[in-house]
């Protein structure tokens, strides 16, 4: 499969208003949902388009309350980076499952707690494995 990638390369905007702001996080996720079939396809990943799509809309609704329009733009820019190189196949089947599928939600755990785990940081966190079969 031959990629090209100035395909989906945008310019990079600053959001000057909350409204400019709003339009491009819209318009990035427009383009993740309608691309969503495609890299389920690409992909070939064994879940259903609306499972997909749920687990699109969860990564958007974490960063909801986000106001600064700088912090927006940056989400906007990492946003824009993963939709180019999953829809440009320049990821594994794990890094989609792992990163864009796999919820980022870890319950909060004292100092203690992590240091009965052998570990006091939390960016040690366990890599996907694989598929997992999520069928609702």
């Amino acid at each position: 499969m031959t990629t090209i990638p100035a395909r989906l390369a945008r310019v990079t905007r600053v959001a000057h208003s909350p409204e400019q702001a709003r339009a491009a996080v819209i318009q990035l996720y427009r383009d993740w949902w309608r691309g969503a079939p495609e890299i389920i396809s690409i992909y070939t990943l064994n879940v259903t388009v609306p499972f997909f799509r749920q687990c699109i809309r969860r990564r958007f609704e974490e960063n909801r309350y986000v106001s600064d329009t700088r912090s927006i733009d940056h989400l906007v820019l990492r946003g824009r980076q993963e939709y180019q190189e999953t829809m440009n196949f320049w990821k594994n089947t794990d890094h989609i499952m792992g990163i864009l599928l796999a919820p980022k939600g870890r319950p909060q755990r004292s100092f203690l707690q992590k240091f009965y785990e052998g570990r006091d940081e939390d960016q040690v966190l366990p890599a996907a494995t694989g598929l997992v079969n999520h069928v609702p």
